[in-house]
């Protein structure tokens, strides 16, 4: 069953919409594998100007799911493909989202989120680490604020992420007003200004991929192996606090 739904059109902007609330749009092997191929889709279409990521249900993505994980070099894929795109791709956030969804927000280059949007970066209460997230995370958000959030897995909503840069803008009621005259201003964009601004923004960005992914993607798995994940995935999965909790 695809968890991703049908591609929309509409003047020049592609939607992709992660379809899966089930299990909170989790990053399945499968979702990350559909969400691959159709922005390659969408960089061979010449009538797409723009992707606009967004989701079904309350939440946006929750990260990695934990019973049918996608392989962490096909998230670093997906995740260096958004932003190595040649063309803008725009997330669209009115619910949650927690650790690995946090890097697909990194990695796109324009995002907004509504006031029910809530954000977490829970990995270190799982006994894991944002590892391949922060390739496309720590280039773009404020240090102080990575600290803290990397740290304590505190939640936090989209007043807050738009000032540590964790998204482009935080709408007060209505998202779809909000990115209203981002959309119109990509449209009005020639393809190839388009194309050339974002090898620009997006150069740092790349570069930390190119020099970091080999070395955080063996490190993610050593995590995910370890005895302490062990015990904190089970422990998510259980709804109970995990073994350390003082």
């Amino acid at each position: 069953m695809s968890q991703l739904a049908a591609p929309a059109h509409e003047r020049g902007i592609a939607t992709l919409t992660l379809d899966s609330p089930a299990n909170r749009n989790a990053l399945s092997a499968g979702l990350v594998g559909e969400l691959a191929e159709a922005l390659g889709a969408c960089a061979d279409d010449d009538t797409v100007r723009a992707v606009v990521l967004t989701h079904t249900g309350n939440t946006f993505c929750a990260g990695a799911d934990l019973t049918a994980p996608a392989d962490p070099a096909a998230f670093v894929a997906l995740m260096r493909q958004i932003v190595a795109l040649p063309k803008p791709v725009v997330a669209r956030v009115t619910g949650h989202v927690r650790a690995g969804g946090l890097g697909l927000l990194g990695a796109c280059d324009i995002s907004a989120a509504g006031p029910a949007a809530s954000f977490a970066l829970t990995e270190s209460r799982l006994g894991l680490a944002p590892a391949v997230i922060s390739m496309p995370l720590l280039p773009r958000i404020d240090p102080r604020a990575a600290a803290r959030y990397y740290l304590t897995g505190e939640r936090f909503d989209a007043t807050e992420a738009a000032r540590i840069s964790l998204i482009t803008l935080a709408a007060d009621e209505d998202v779809d007003e909000a990115l209203a005259p981002v959309l119109d201003g990509l449209r009005r964009a020639a393809p190839q200004g388009l194309r050339a601004s974002k090898e620009l923004v997006a150069a740092s960005v790349l570069e930390s991929f190119d020099q970091h992914a080999e070395d955080l993607i063996a490190r993610s798995a050593a995590l995910f192996a370890s005895e302490e994940a062990r015990e904190g995935m089970t422990a998510f999965l259980e709804r109970r606090d995990p073994a350390w909790v003082w």
